[in-house]
């Protein structure tokens, strides 16, 4: 994948191997991903591309119950291939030893053996479009799987390629008092609300749906935080979260709040001299931070 490096950032190695898994249900990925966004929390990642003119059910959605499948009799015959990459590309090699030491690894056997065998089964999704049709087939998956669109125009000789990069969220980066955010620390989700959605759902039936999480969030997230648009402009509620599932037939899912949210006083509101910071899409931050700042840039 040409743009694997920018598509999937710094923190993360792509691995370009396509060999069939599987036993009894064989398949064949497009790569695998391993991915250092929480530090001590390192992912392995399948890797599809695709493209929306394909069928959702019949390609798309059998490809992806398929990796899900083959997956779980081939952890083995993975980690061999893996490890065989790694060690004929000294570049990816030395990041994995460098990112499995910082996660408190002894050496590389023991770092494949922990994210092949001990963590659950993901994959990421590229695709030109998302459609319907595919949060539909996605959420009927026994797998996390994110979805990433990756959009490709032409202009003249040029090519112009539009997408957000994968955990683009989740990165380490700095507030307004110049102290980084470790991803390790994100436990609270961020949501913009209208008026009428606000206090129908967030504040009477104590929930929010519709919500796309990444799936390396789903076990981390506690706290839901509500950001009213304009005219309030301004973070005005949290909750604890209770449950986390899948929403109807989508990918995207519903947070159960444990108990009646709870307002900040005084609110979080937008920075007037910043552009840019109102949450168009769920944001993640840490409930300390959140319950410390006074502007939104102390949020984000």
């Amino acid at each position: 994948m040409a743009h694997a490096p920018q598509l999937f950032g710094e923190q993360s190695i792509y691995i370009d191997i396509k060999k069939r898994i599987g036993d009894s249900v064989l398949t064949i990925p497009d790569g695998y991903l391993i991915d250092f966004s929480f530090e001590a929390d390192p992912r392995l990642y399948i890797i599809e591309n695709e493209l929306a003119k394909h069928d959702a059910f019949d390609h798309i959605g059998v490809q992806l119950m398929k990796f899900a499948l083959a997956y779980k009799a081939s952890g083995r015959h993975i980690k061999r291939f893996l490890l065989e990459h790694l060690t004929n590309h000294p570049e990816a090699m030395q990041q994995v030893e460098e990112g499995l030491q910082r996660a408190g690894f002894r050496n590389v056997d023991a770092f494949l053996e922990r994210i092949i065998f001990e963590r659950p089964v993901a994959a990421i999704e590229v695709i030109d479009q998302s459609t319907p049709a595919l949060e539909n087939v996605l959420n009927l998956i026994n797998m996390n799987i994110d979805v990433i669109e990756f959009q490709s125009f032409a202009a003249g000789d040029e090519r112009i390629h539009k997408y957000t990069p994968f955990n683009a969220g989740l990165r380490s980066f700095r507030v307004s008092d110049g102290q980084a955010l470790d991803p390790a620390e994100l436990n609270t989700v961020v949501v913009s609300a209208r008026q009428d959605g606000f206090e129908q759902e967030f504040l009477q039936n104590q929930c929010w749906y519709a919500i796309r999480i990444h799936a390396s969030m789903l076990d981390r997230i506690k706290y839901i935080a509500a950001y009213q648009v304009a005219p309030v402009s301004a973070i005005t509620h949290y909750a604890e979260v209770a449950t986390i599932k899948k929403w109807n037939d989508t990918n995207k899912y519903i947070l159960q709040f444990k108990g009646t949210a709870r307002e900040l006083t005084p609110a979080i509101t937008l920075d007037k001299d910043k552009k840019g910071l109102a949450p168009q899409a769920p944001r993640y931050t840490a409930i300390d931070r959140l319950l410390k700042a006074k502007k939104l840039s102390d949020v984000f």
